[in-house]
């Protein structure tokens, strides 16, 4: 978390440099661009640590936490010292006017941190030097394993190991997914198939792991190839000796050879031209967790296990007779069946409770089953592990997490591994807004743009959708907690208010606060004064019956969101670095136009904005003002929509109207919104329960025009439909139609 640590600084200190509000007192500018140079540099040897596969990992990560809190402690200096004398010269200068900005009296400070990071930085280069790798081991070996599931995926994937015999190509082929999703165990089970094993006249299965040495690689093989090998004798060649003795074996044979748990594809890379010796013949199997580095089109994504599989697996694993650690059943033959191991009628409830709770993944299945095999098998015992939250889970998941999970996560680049860690900020099954994530990333200031993903959308949707497993959520916030990355305050606790001054106060370099949960109806404390670091403050889900003017004083902020049904006061715009500001009512219905009211003329000052939206108010007259960042409008009523306002927000990419159709549709007509909706190239229409017909003079085929309709009148979406078949019949296609429900979701 260095590497996130120092990229907030970094930009804190670039917005500064860049600021044109800004005058530096002489010599605070070589002061703070001093720091700088020093982040640049850190920076570099920090980005070396992707690249490096064999490091000391523990006093790389202690260094890591070292110079992430020297970072912070200067970022907190920095900002601070900013923060202060902004709110001192604020008081008594116009908010367009230039601030000046003193640092010479922190000098001392940054002075001794910038030598800090210098020793460490040194120290952390030393650590990344190459150490002795583990070496590679055979994997396989002993008494055959047995799986439950998967038979689909196996048949399969065997048919298309035995049927690329007949090409002419070696591609290998790759068996994708999670840790612990059983990979491993499909590519054992597929070894081990009879027919496969008839098929081939040797086979290998090798480990590869995330640290190797060819060499070691290289002996394993043959040594499997060679099983009278001297072993000794395969030591004392070199690598060169090595490949041409593996060389020579596989002109010589047909082989199956399995590379097991591979992270990157330098060993493909290493040994790609030793297969191709016989590339009619022998055929390569690899198991990954790491997406990216495979191609072609024999990928196969292993799949987590259903509802049916994930029982009969704790069930075999809890109830098998023939072994009390039998790990898995697994029937290759789609019509052979296994009998079912026997469990108790008045377990089955609780069991299957268990079984759904591990979420399909067959490693947490089994660990849970060997944890709770040692204790005997009560319906009371049962009922309290299909708890979620049960001991028996968080042992499972600590173990899984330790030895497994984790070291997917340590695999992560370092501009990646703050992302993870800041998306389980957000609660499990929540739907978050790609615009949200975006204006968040920004906003917080220790993302790089390269890191803007979004995972889990569905392609016709604007949301991205986050069900996370609970191992996985419950191992990134053990890991939040130990990098001091956010802190969860109780929400259902009774004693909320004493929680969170609490927490508050002991967290005054806080740099966000999010609040998530039930819709709260009555205010509840925030206790600003003690975050005067905020960069976000998002608190929709609290209802707020005045304007809490202590967010006026955090001068950082960047992302801005209440619930509040009065107006903005003019000294909003004291918020210079603001990005995001939302202002949601909690009274959402207006009747008509005339009971809008106006965002104070101040607004126009904001030049930092780039996302407004402001329910139930408008945007005053601009009086030859500019937003020049603005590039998001959203619920504002079509009185906004004239050519005068919009022509001041010269990069507006997104406008969100909210409108009572029968009273402003006519409104419209008279201040040019039809010239508008003649520009749109997509347009959503949500909940309009009175729209019953769609003027066609108001939807121009100028351009190609996206209608979508959610939760609309049956009316308005039988007019729709007679519009696109309208456009069909006339070999048009500038407009198409899509309809949804919210149910659908």
């Amino acid at each position: 978390m260095a590497y996130a640590a120092l990229i907030s600084l970094k930009s804190v200190i670039e917005r500064l440099l860049k600021s044109s509000e800004i005058s530096f007192v002489p010599p605070s500018k070589k002061i703070i661009k001093s720091a700088y140079k020093q982040l640049l540099s850190l920076q570099e040897v920090l980005k070396r640590f992707d690249n490096r596969n064999r490091i000391n990992s523990e006093r790389v990560n202690a260094l890591d936490g070292e110079i992430r809190e020297a970072v912070r402690k200067l970022e907190d200096v920095i900002e601070s010292r900013v923060s202060n004398q902004f709110l001192s010269q604020s008081e008594e200068i116009h908010p367009l006017l230039v601030l000046s900005l003193d640092m010479v009296e922190v000098k001392n400070e940054i002075d001794s941190l910038n030598e800090k990071l210098k020793k460490m930085e040194v120290e952390y280069a030393t650590e990344l030097e190459d150490r002795d790798a583990a070496s590679s081991r055979i994997c396989f070996g002993g008494k055959k394993s047995k799986m439950v599931g998967l038979s689909d995926q196996f048949q399969e994937i065997k048919t298309r190991l035995l049927d690329t015999m007949e090409t002419c190509q070696l591609m290998p082929m790759y068996l994708v997914g999670m840790a612990g999703i059983g990979k491993t165990t499909l590519a054992v089970e597929l070894f081990e198939d009879p027919l496969i094993t008839s098929h081939f006249d040797g086979r290998v299965f090798v480990t590869i792991g995330r640290k190797y040495h060819l060499k070691a690689i290289l002996e394993d093989i043959l040594a499997q190839m060679n099983p009278e090998t001297d072993k000794i004798l395969l030591k004392e060649r070199d690598v060169k000796e090595l490949k041409r003795m593996m060389y020579q074996n596989l002109k010589a044979k047909t082989y199956l050879i399995v590379l097991d748990d591979v992270w990157n594809m330098q060993v493909w890379d290493d040994l790609g031209r030793l297969f191709h010796a016989n590339k009619n013949r022998c055929r390569i199997l690899l198991t990954t967790r790491v997406e990216n580095i495979c191609s072609g089109s024999d990928i196969y994504s292993i799949r987590l296990l259903n509802k049916e599989e994930s029982w009969d697996l704790l069930r075999e694993k809890m109830f098998d007779e023939e072994s009390p650690w039998p790990r898995f059943r697994f029937s290759p033959q789609a019509s052979e069946t296994l009998g079912p191991a026997l469990c108790p009628s008045q377990l089955e409830k609780a069991g299957k409770k268990i079984a759904e709770n591990c979420e399909g993944l067959p490693l947490l299945i089994v660990t849970v089953a060997d944890i709770s095999f040692k204790v005997d098998k009560t319906k009371e015992y049962w009922k309290k592990t299909a708890e979620k939250d049960s001991s028996v889970f968080m042992d499972a998941n600590d173990e899984i997490m330790s030895k497994v999970i984790f070291l997917s996560y340590e695999y992560l680049p370092q501009n990646l591994k703050s992302w993870f860690l800041y998306m389980e900020v957000f609660p499990q099954n929540y739907e978050i807004p790609d615009t949200k994530l975006e204006n968040l990333f920004n906003a917080e200031g220790f993302f790089e743009p390269i890191c803007y993903i979004i995972v889990g959308r569905k392609p016709t949707r604007k949301c991205t959708y986050r069900k996370k497993s609970f191992m996985t959520w419950h191992m990134y916030n053990i890991e939040a907690e130990k990098n001091k990355f956010f802190h969860v305050v109780d929400s259902y606790n009774t004693t909320l208010a004493q929680d969170v001054q609490k927490s508050m106060a002991s967290f005054s370099n806080t740099r966000s606060l999010l609040c998530f949960g039930l819709y709260h109806k009555y205010p509840l404390p925030i206790c600003l004064e003690y975050l005067r670091l905020l960069r976000v403050l998002d608190a929709v889900t609290i209802r707020l019956y005045e304007f809490p003017m202590d967010v006026l004083k955090l001068v950082q902020l960047r992302y801005l969101a209440l619930t509040y049904d009065g107006n903005l006061p003019p000294s909003i715009s004291k918020l210079r670095n603001l990005q995001v500001l939302i202002i949601l009512r909690h009274l959402s219905i207006i009747n008509s136009c005339e009971d809008l009211s106006y965002l104070p003329i101040e607004i126009w000052e904001m030049q930092e904005l780039n996302h407004l939206q402001i329910t139930g108010s408008n945007l005053p007259d601009p009086c030859g003002a500019i937003l020049p960042n603005l590039s998001r409008l959203l619920d504002v009523s079509p009185r906004c929509c004239t050519k005068k306002l919009l022509e001041r927000i010269p990069r507006l990419e997104m406008v969100r109207v909210q409108f009572d159709y029968a009273r402003d549709i006519a409104e419209s007509s008279k201040g040019g919104f039809n010239a508008t909706f003649r520009c749109l190239e997509h347009l959503t229409m949500k909940r309009c329960h009175k729209l019953e017909e769609i003027p066609r003079r108001y939807f121009g085929a100028s351009i190609m025009l996206k209608i979508e309709m959610v939760d609309c009148n049956p009316l308005g979406v039988a007019c729709a439909n007679e519009m696109e078949q309208w456009d069909k019949d006339r070999g048009s296609n500038f407009r198409s139609f899509s309809f949804r429900s919210s149910w659908d979701d």
